[in-house]
């Protein structure tokens, strides 16, 4: 079953943004897409919250998603975030394979 993982990175100043810029400079989000496993890693930025950035992360399976936190790239995100004074907000959505009845 596919996992979406919804992570809103609040801070101030527009640290969050300055956060995503630096993580395709560095080429994290290259390499996190080339991952096996990973289906989607996007950042967006909420209209109404100039101080948020959305990322949304998307992965085949759990499996895929726990070699993922155990990546060393794990280290180099977590710091990132600690350098931007980020709070992390997550929400995660799992996908159902079965067909649900219109009865």
């Amino acid at each position: 079953m596919a996992l979406t993982i919804n992570i809103y990175y609040t801070g101030k100043d527009g640290s969050a943004r300055k956060f995503a810029e630096e993580m395709r400079a560095r080429g994290l989000v290259e390499k996190i897409r080339a991952e096996k496993g990973n289906l989607r890693y996007d950042y967006f930025l909420p209209v109404d919250d100039g101080e948020t950035v959305l990322l949304i992360d998307a992965w085949e399976s759990e499996e895929a998603l726990g070699l993922h936190h155990k990546s060393p790239m794990m280290a180099e995100i977590a710091a990132l975030r600690e350098k931007f004074h980020l709070k992390m907000r997550v929400q995660k959505f799992q996908d159902f394979d079965e067909k649900i009845s219109d009865a």
